[in-house]
């Protein structure tokens, strides 16, 4: 099975992180978040459900502590030699085992990066992780190390993630096509589902959102579904995966002819996305992003509306989100740089009059212009005359 980047690319990543281990005085990493070993070595699974960690010396070396299950996953997509076994039994261990296969890289008293913030060193095996590793070893906080790196694409890596662009407008538009009166939101999300896997795509790494009805100012998944009614909105959120690499959209669509409150907020969610696109350049921060959003959604009576977050960075995601480090709000002080890919959303969320109008898409930061990556009408999506 071939991996999905050269075994180049993959050393040029390793030999990043090392040189910021080096940098912050630590003797190695523990590795948690499988957004990480994927993009570090290839490996790819959906077993970071139960206890794993990749080990990365700063000399470079590498050492998987898995599961029997994920033995030969392991060795088919990633660059990974040695691969070790934690065995369930009632009296397990894994953290435990962790450390003795580790004591063979650090000795006593080695500074240990841990990748804390993961969905898989949950609060238990994190006691667990701390219990068994000091005082013997001092474990540092390194949960964005590797994100800080990653977030900027190489040139391969953006390849990928035009391709999810170009599925997510695919997508789209075989969506569009059954967001009719009398139907059901639910088609919606179908054809959006089955879309990206008939293309080639990967399954999302977050649950899509959705709805019709009231349904639209709910802007998290839910359970249940609406049918679409004669005049009614219909707003949909969703994400792309192509090799793990997201790309998102986010639109409300009309039933009937627009309200005029309707388009007065869908030309203020253009507005404002061309602020943020306008100021999606190097140099400038994710605080200022958000700044330029609320300038002219505030501006236009619109402040009661708005969310205190207006996008994030994407990546490679797993579930249960494809939300990356970092996001865009007030105050963030994270610079934009050249390759780092940002999904900006316009949201608003009219609860006195039960109205929504989003809109959203994903960019490329480049040297200049940022490239877009859908190209699909601002226009607000409508069926009029129904």
């Amino acid at each position: 099975m071939a991996m999905e980047f050269t075994r180049e690319e993959y050393q040029a990543r390793i030999n990043q992180v090392t040189a910021s281990l080096k940098r912050d005085g630590l003797d190695g990493m523990l590795i948690f978040r499988q957004e990480s070993m994927y993009w570090l070595t290839g490996y790819d699974t959906a077993g970071y459900s139960q206890f794993q960690s990749l080990w990365l010396g700063a000399d470079g070396t590498l050492m998987l502590l898995t599961r029997s299950s994920d033995l030969r996953q392991a060795k088919l997509t990633s660059i990974i030699e040695d691969i070790r076994l934690w065995v369930d039994s009632g009296s397990a261990s894994p953290a435990e085992t962790l450390k003795r296969e580790v004591a063979e890289f650090a000795q006593a008293g080695a500074v240990i990066g841990v990748e804390f913030a993961s969905v898989s060193l949950n609060a238990q095996r994190g006691r667990m992780l701390a219990a068994a590793f000091e005082p013997d070893y001092t474990l540092h906080d390194s949960s964005h190390l590797i994100a800080s790196i990653s977030v900027v694409k190489s040139e391969s890596e953006l390849t990928r993630v035009r391709r999810a662009g170009a599925i997510a407008d695919e997508a789209w538009n075989a969506a569009w096509d059954v967001c009719r009166p009398g139907g059901w939101d639910a088609d919606v999300l179908a054809e959006i589902y089955a879309t990206v896997i008939r293309a080639g795509g990967d399954p999302a790494a977050g649950r899509f959102v959705g709805g019709a009805g009231e349904h639209a100012l709910l802007c998290r998944y839910f359970t249940g579904r609406n049918k679409i009614g004669d005049v009614d909105q219909v707003n949909i959120e969703f994400g792309a995966a192509y090799r793990h690499y997201h790309v998102c959209l986010m639109r409300t669509a009309v039933m009937g002819q627009p309200s005029l409150l309707q388009q007065r907020m869908q030309d203020a969610n253009v507005e404002a996305l061309l602020a943020c696109k306008a100021t999606l350049r190097p140099g400038n921060t994710y605080g200022d992003l958000f700044d330029a959003h609320t300038r002219v959604l505030d501006g236009a009576g619109f402040r009661n509306n708005r969310l205190n977050a207006c996008g994030y960075s994407l990546g490679v995601s797993y579930p249960p989100t494809w939300m990356e480090w970092p996001m865009i709000f007030h105050g963030n002080d994270v610079a934009l740089a050249p390759g780092m890919v940002v999904f900006m959303h316009m949201i608003q969320l009219d609860s006195d009059t039960g109205t929504a109008m989003c809109l959203g898409e994903t960019y490329i930061v480049t040297e200049g212009e940022p490239e877009r990556l859908s190209a699909l009408s601002l226009n607000l999506p409508n069926r009029a005359g129904r």
